[in-house]
């Protein structure tokens, strides 16, 4: 520009190559990184918003750093109020509105809030409070106070904002305010981002890299790269299943939806890191799992999948990382006690167990076993002598014969899949 003026550009909201133009006369930017001394408390402007400034164009509060799009001219640091001559009101203020609004739930826990007023805040003005509290800045933008989580609040949370302010002239709130919002919880599409990209699932995840992905990115406050920013507002990204596994397997898969594969994968992680193993998302877990992503900490079982099939002669199938690496006869349950139809994952093993429980006819029965993966119930694959094998027998598990039973337990890992069917 000629007139020695400066200009700052930035994306509106997420998108790429959507500006908002602002009036090119004196007025300050004022809030952002390049702006005049209007009184922040912070030099990290949170929020994903377009805020008007006085007559400042606009300024994308980008979650974590606001960016303006203003014109300022040399030596126009100056608040709004004084480059028109006007004074601050000294009369009370009050809210004109807070965002997230009063009783909003499913609430983003690391996007910003804000709180816009009928008058500028003064700048020795106590910071509204929260409960819970966590770490942030409140800044001054404007008529708006605007929190940044540094880290954010966790998942299902009940926040409560208190708000003891002082407008600039020295009028308090008419009244007290109050206002209270629910964080929703972490994502489902992430945690099976994070499960793939550890190697808990039969699938790889990879982050989308296009170039319009990558000027977005560099657009966007540092909240969307953390961790819990990322698990309540995934990062794009493709799934791509591993060869060899069958249609058994991926019918179940659903990557945004509660599902079985995610649930055994999660068991997995749990056995690998001394966890309780329930396929709970916890925030336990979430913990875990971010660490696990920050060091690389992969899946050292990889991916076992089995599926006993009821159909004569009755086999038990295992694939590992896509490739079958056994096929054995197998038993399953008598009509009066059968195996139920369905895919679970394990969730106990035994190399030795004495296993006890009650015949069709009333008895009691106290037999040794070996090679045990509990599945449904119980249900579980293990060794059981029999003459022979390939038709219904038990009481439900799925015996095999030892040699096989015995190649099958390193990979019936806690997690693992058994889908039983016909």
């Amino acid at each position: 520009m000629g007139d020695g003026s400066a200009w700052s550009v930035v994306p509106r909201g997420r998108g790429i190559g959507v500006f908002e133009a602002g009036r090119p006369d004196n007025q300050p930017g004022g809030d952002g990184p390049e702006g005049g001394d209007s009184p922040a408390r912070t030099s990290r402007m949170p929020s994903r918003r377009v805020i008007a400034l006085g007559l400042a164009a606009a300024v994308v509060v980008a979650a974590g750093a606001v960016i303006a799009l203003t014109h300022n001219s040399p030596g126009s640091h100056q608040s709004a109020a004084a480059s028109q001559g006007a004074q601050p009101a000294s009369g009370p203020i009050r809210v004109e509105s807070i965002t997230p609004a009063q009783d909003e739930s499913g609430v983003d826990g690391a996007a910003p809030i804000t709180v816009t007023f009928s008058a500028p805040i003064a700048s020795n003005s106590p910071d509204p409070t929260l409960q819970p509290n966590v770490p942030g800045t409140w800044s001054a933008i404007g008529d708006s106070l605007v929190f940044q989580p540094q880290s954010a609040f966790g998942p299902t949370l009940r926040v409560t904002v208190r708000l003891p302010v002082r407008s600039a002239g020295g009028g308090l709130l008419t009244t007290a305010v109050t206002e209270h919002f629910t964080t929703g919880t972490y994502s489902q599409l992430r945690l099976a981002q994070l499960l793939a990209e550890l190697g808990y699932l039969p699938m790889t995840w990879t982050a989308a890299d296009s170039g319009a992905a990558r000027a977005e990115a560099s657009y966007l406050g540092a909240w969307q790269t953390t961790q819990v920013g990322q698990a309540y507002d995934p990062p794009a990204g493709t799934f791509q299943w591993a060869p060899g596994y069958p249609a058994t397997l991926t019918s179940l898969w659903a990557p945004d939806q509660p599902n079985v594969i995610v649930r055994g994968a999660v068991m997995a992680f749990q056995s690998e890191h001394g966890m309780t193993i329930n396929g709970e998302a916890t925030p336990r877990l979430w913990s875990a799992l971010f660490t696990a992503e920050e060091l690389g900490q992969q899946n050292a079982n990889g991916y076992s999948y089995a599926i006993a099939s009821k159909s004569v002669p009755e086999t038990l199938t295992i694939w590992h990382d896509g490739h079958v690496v056994l096929r054995s006869l197998a038993n399953t349950g008598i009509p009066v006690s059968p195996t139920v139809d369905g895919t679970f994952p394990v969730f106990e093993r035994f190399r030795f167990q004495i296993m006890r429980g009650t015949n069709p006819d009333g008895s009691a029965y106290a037999d040794p076993v070996s090679f045990v993966s509990y599945f449904n119930g119980g249900d579980a694959v293990h060794y059981f002598p029999r003459g022979s094998y390939g038709f219904q027998q038990s009481l439900g598990c799925v015996e095999l014969p030892y040699n096989d039973a015995e190649r099958a337990f390193p990979y019936l890992t806690y997690g693992s899949l058994v889908s039983v069917t016909g």
